[in-house]
């Protein structure tokens, strides 16, 4: 698996992701924007010439915000997500992040039990975050800062 920065030419294949893992996906031109985002960082896992998911964050000051991840259903159990959320932990910590914090489906409990043993905690609980259907949203975070006093 080689894991490298989202690029003009990965945008299509990533937005067929989108739509194929999400009820709402972004739109390709919306992921063409990311390109141009100075806050925002896309990586993409490639396995065998494939793309096998993607994942971004937005960064503000000490704050960092993951906007998606997504795996290939072909490809997920397969250590896919891991590597991609471990990457991002690597680029918020290397440019000083306290944080890192996601949104997840409550129902999502493979996404649930990977952030858990990534370190997330939840934090909080967004009331019908998600539509089609609609459900609330988990809130976790992992605390850079809290790690280096450990």
């Amino acid at each position: 698996m080689i894991i490298y920065p989202m690029k003009a030419k990965t945008v299509p294949c990533i937005a067929a992701l989108e739509r194929l893992c999400f009820s709402e996906p972004w739109s390709q031109a919306s992921l063409e924007a990311e390109l141009r985002n100075p806050l925002a960082t896309w990586l993409v896992a490639e396995i065998g010439g494939q793309t096998a998911g993607y994942a971004g964050i937005h960064q503000v000051l000490d704050e960092a915000c993951v906007t998606n991840v997504a795996v290939d259903p072909a490809h997920r159990r397969k250590g896919v997500g891991k590597a991609l959320m471990l990457a991002l932990e690597n680029i918020c910590r290397r440019e000083g992040s306290a944080f890192l914090t996601l949104e997840v489906r409550e129902s999502n409990q493979g996404a649930i039990a990977l952030y858990q043993n990534l370190g997330f905690e939840e934090v909080g609980r967004r009331k019908h975050y998600y539509t089609h259907p609609t459900e609330d949203a988990l809130l976790l975070t992992k605390f850079f800062a809290r790690e280096a006093t450990l």
